[in-house]
């Protein structure tokens, strides 16, 4: 029998993107990341930087989502963090 294990990917904007240096983040699959919520958690662990942001959004397949929403290797995963604009 054959296992493929994948890796979550996270597209990455703004600020979120300038914090942790890249355009896209694979989270490895041993982190046992299942929601929204434990997806910030992780993130925060990694990158203290994104806990001082004023918001962070998080997108699942093009809707925003909420902290107790499920993930899934399949999903596409997007942080959008606080814009601003006059």
């Amino acid at each position: 029998m054959l296992f493929l294990l994948i890796s979550m990917e996270i597209l990455l904007f703004g600020i979120a993107r300038e914090i942790v240096g890249k355009t896209k983040l694979a989270v490895p699959t041993n982190q046992n990341i299942t929601t929204v919520k434990s997806l910030k958690t992780w993130l925060g662990q990694q990158y203290p930087a994104i806990q001082t942001l004023s918001s962070l959004a998080v997108a699942v397949d093009s809707e925003y989502a909420q902290d107790e929403d499920v993930l899934n290797g399949d999903n596409e995963i997007a942080l959008i963090p606080p814009v601003s604009g006059g």
